[in-house]
């Protein structure tokens, strides 16, 4: 009796030590789980609220806000084009998301995910120069922006790699295609409050916000997955890969 009691507390100790290796972070699947796919899509969602104050443990900044560098666009053209330079980006919104489907990676395919995202809200310090509307327009300020209905087409491979004696997965390239459905741009603080040129450029934003998205889009779109690829592997080079499942 005592003997088979021992064995009955050594097993619940080994599977509670197994449990307590598991970070909270991660929700994990079955692996012969028939939903196995909407197992994973739950995976994703589970580390919303983690993505957006940080996870100190695994270095993972927060996404709450998510920063980027610099964007430059050539608004129109001639030798007195219209250019816009977007610096310390700040886009905030990006850990309320739905992963509306997704594909693994099987053999030499690469994986793919659509993202939706209710609202994006960017903000940025900006210098312009240039004529616009037949107004010389060079100057700096704020930037605001709103994207609303953003879907973004994930794609992707992964590779996976040994550390002592676990397999962790990398994910070694990403791209994405964003869709935005509804957008609005102004600045603010700019050309030292000059009313005529704040307007003429807040007038120019509100009636060629899609001009001005497509200006920006490859651009942003290339950065948002290189630090998304980035984001990725800082939690996955933490977390086996083992523990996104439960046998």
């Amino acid at each position: 009796m005592w003997k088979s009691l021992f064995i009955c507390f050594a097993v619940f100790q080994v599977i509670s030590a197994q449990k307590s290796d598991i970070p909270e972070y991660i929700k994990q699947c079955r692996r012969g789980d028939p939903q196995l796919l909407e197992c994973f899509k739950g995976s994703l969602e589970h580390l919303r609220p983690y993505l957006a104050r940080g996870i100190p443990e695994i270095e993972l900044p927060s996404v709450e806000p998510f920063k980027m560098d610099a964007l430059s666009l050539q608004l129109t053209d001639g030798p007195q084009g219209y250019k816009i330079t977007l610096k310390n980006l700040e886009v905030l919104g990006a850990s309320n998301f739905q992963v509306k489907s997704m594909k693994l990676s099987e053999g030499d395919e690469p994986f793919k995910a659509r993202i939706a995202m209710p609202k994006l809200n960017i903000e940025a310090k900006y210098t312009s120069s240039g004529v616009l509307l037949i107004i010389p327009a060079s100057g700096g300020g704020d930037f605001h922006a709103t994207f609303e209905g953003v879907i973004a087409d994930i794609t992707g491979k992964v590779s996976s790699n040994e550390k002592a004696g676990r397999s962790y997965l990398h994910v070694d390239s990403l791209s994405l295609v964003l869709n935005v459905k509804d957008v609005n741009m102004n600045i603010s603080g700019a050309f030292n409050n000059n009313r005529i040129l704040l307007e003429a450029t807040n007038l120019f934003l509100r009636e060629n916000s899609r001009v001005v998205l497509e200006a920006m889009q490859a651009q942003l779109q290339k950065k948002l997955a290189q630090e998304f690829g980035k984001l990725a592997n800082q939690l996955l080079k933490n977390v086996p890969k083992d523990l996104f499942y439960v046998d």
